[in-house]
C-alpha cells in the first residue's frame, strides 16, 4: 500500500486520469506505485464498459452457455443429464455476483493506493486541465502536470437502425429478459459470433449476418473458415457479403430487409457492428488534440500532439482489447514516471474471441507478414492429434508462421480451451523465439498445450503426431 500524500486543494495532480476502466484504473495504480500525485476521474463506476458492459458479464454468460451445452450433451458422455432451459433471473443474478465481486476488488485497490477519485464528467479545457461536472451538476478544476485519456469506447450502430426493445447492441444483450425463439445478430466480428454462440447455446436459432466474406475478418481465413463451418454444424446460419437494407421494428418481432434477397424475421436484433471511441464533448477539438474520426493520434508512445497530454486504450487506434489498453495504461505511468518503458506493440497482444469454438491468436498473420515483407512459413498442427482435444470433444487447429528460416512471428488457433494456450504463444512471439527453440520443451501429458508444443516440432522439421 502506498501512503496518501499530503496536497493543498492548489497544487496540481502530477497526474489526472480520464476515464476508470482498464487503461484508466492501472494507470492510476501504476502512478502511485511510483509515488506520483493521481485524480482519477469517472463518471461511472471504476472498471468502465469491460468490468461492467463488457469483458466480464459477457464471459459469464459465457460460461453459462457452456454449462447448458454440457447438459445437452451430457449423455455422449455417459452423463444423464438434460437441458431444460434457461433461468434469466438466476444466470443475471450470477453475472453480476461476478461482476460485484471483482468491482469490489478494483474499487479497494485504487482507494487503498490513495488514488484520489473525481466523480462525474471530466473535460479537457487546457493542456493540464480538467473540469468535472458532478452528477448534482456542480463543477469543479483539476489541474495536472500531466492528462492521460482513457475514456473508453461505445457499442456502435448503422446510420438507420434504431434501438428499441428487439433491437439492441451488447449493452442491453447482457441483460435480456428472456431467450428469443429466434436471433438475428448484424455482425460476425468478435463481439457478434461471441453472442451468436451464446444465444445458440441457450436455445434461440442464430443467424448471424456479415458485410464481409467471411467471419472473424481479422483473423487468419483457415480459422475464419472452421468457425463458420462449426456454426452452421450447431445449427447457426451464416450469411456472409450481405447487406443490410433496412429495419423495421414491430410489436412481436423486427424485420431486417437484405439487399437483394428475402427479408430475415426474428424475436430480435442484436447489432454488433463494431466499437467507435467515446472521444466527444471532452474538449478534444477546443485544446488542440489531434483526432481521426473520433480516435486520438499517439505516437508510439502514447503521446497527443498536445505536450503533456497521453491517451491510451480504445480511443487510441488498434486493437479495442481491455488488455492492451491495461498494458497501455502502465506504459503511461512509467513514461511520466520517467522509467523509459517499452512500448505496448499491437502485434505482440494477444487476441481471443471466446465462441465455441474459442479463437485465439498473437502476431502477424499471413495477410499482415506479407504486407510487411515478411517471407513466411506456415505449419498446421490439428487437434485431432492432441489426446485431451480428443478427450474434450474438440476439433480445430494451430497455425505457426515462422519468417522463412527465422522467428515465429505468428500463432493462429481454434478450438475449445485455446484461449488458455495463448499465453504461451504470446511469450513465444514476443521473444522471437525460433520453433527449434521451442521444440525441445517439455509439455505436460496430457494437456492441450502439447499442441503448441507439437506445432513447434513441426515447424522445425522434426513432427512425432503430424506430417511435415
Amino acid at each position: 500500500m502506498v501512503a496518501t500524500p499530503d496536497r493543498s486543494s492548489d497544487t496540481p495532480f502530477d497526474l489526472v486520469v480520464l476515464g476508470a476502466g482498464s487503461g484508466g484504473y492501472a494507470c492510476a495504480l501504476r502512478a502511485r506505485q511510483l509515488g506520483l500525485t493521481v485524480a482519477l476521474v469517472e463518471e461511472d463506476k471504476i472498471g468502465g464498459t469491460c468490468l461492467h458492459r463488457g469483458c466480464i458479464p459477457t464471459k459469464a454468460l459465457l460460461h453459462a452457455a457452456e454449462v447448458a451445452d454440457h447438459a445437452r450433451h451430457g449423455a455422449d458422455l455417459g452423463v444423464r443429464s438434460t437441458f431444460e432451459g434457461i433461468d434469466t433471473a438466476a444466470l443475471h443474478a450470477r453475472k453480476d455476483t461476478v461482476v460485484g465481486q471483482l468491482y469490489k476488488g478494483v474499487s479497494g485497490l485504487v482507494s487503498q493506493a490513495g488514488v484520489e477519485v473525481v466523480a462525474g464528467r471530466g473535460r479537457l479545457t487546457g493542456p493540464g486541465t480538467v473540469e468535472v461536472t458532478a452528477p448534482d451538476g456542480a463543477t469543479r478544476e483539476v489541474a495536472g502536470r500531466h492528462v492521460v485519456l482513457a475514456t473508453g469506447s461505445y457499442a456502435r450502430t448503422l446510420p438507420g437502425i434504431t434501438l428499441g426493445p428487439r433491437v439492441m447492441t451488447s449493452d442491453q444483450a447482457i441483460s435480456i429478459e428472456s431467450i428469443p425463439e429466434r436471433t438475428i445478430v448484424l455482425g460476425g466480428g468478435v463481439i457478434g459470433v461471441e453472442f451468436a454462440s451464446m444465444l445458440a447455446s441457450f436455445g434461440s436459432q442464430v443467424t448471424v449476418v456479415e458485410a464481409l466474406d467471411r467471419l472473424v475478418p481479422a483473423e487468419e481465413p483457415a480459422l475464419s473458415t472452421q468457425l463458420q463451418r462449426a456454426y452452421r454444424k450447431r445449427g447457426s446460419d451464416v450469411r456472409t457479403s450481405v447487406s443490410v437494407a433496412g429495419v423495421t421494428e414491430h410489436e412481436d418481432r423486427v424485420v431486417v430487409e437484405i439487399e437483394g434477397g428475402d427479408p430475415l424475421e426474428a424475436e430480435l436484433l442484436l447489432v454488433a457492428v463494431g466499437r467507435g471511441p467515446r472521444t466527444e464533448g471532452i474538449g478534444l477539438e477546443e485544446v488542440g488534440v489531434e483526432t481521426d474520426r473520433g480516435f486520438v493520434v499517439t505516437d508510439e508512445r502514447c503521446a497527443t500532439s498536445v505536450p503533456g497530454v497521453l491517451a491510451v486504450g480504445d480511443i487510441v487506434p488498434g486493437l479495442q482489447l481491455a488488455h492492451r489498453g491495461f498494458a497501455q495504461g502502465i506504459f503511461a505511468a512509467e513514461e511520466i514516471g520517467g522509467l523509459q518503458p517499452q512500448p505496448v506493440q499491437d502485434s505482440q497482444v494477444p487476441r481471443v474471441t471466446y465462441s465455441d469454438p474459442e479463437v485465439a491468436s498473437v502476431g502477424l498473420t499471413t495477410e499482415q507478414a506479407t504486407a510487411a515483407g515478411v517471407e513466411v512459413e506456415q505449419v498446421t498442427y490439428p487437434l485431432g492429434g492432441n489426446g485431451r482435444s480428443v478427450i474434450r470433444g474438440t476439433s480445430g487447429q494451430v497455425i505457426v508462421l515462422r519468417a522463412k528460416e527465422g522467428p515465429v512471428v505468428g500463432v493462429h488457433m481454434i478450438g475449445l480451451g485455446v484461449s488458455e494456450l495463448i499465453a504461451e504463444a504470446q511469450v513465444v512471439v514476443g521473444w522471437e523465439a525460433h520453433p527449434e527453440d521451442v521444440a525441445p520443451l517439455v509439455h505436460a501429458h496430457p494437456t492441450q498445450g502439447e499442441a503448441l508444443g507439437e506445432a513447434a516440432m513441426l515447424a522445425a522439421g522434426r513432427p512425432l503426431h503430424a506430417h511435415a
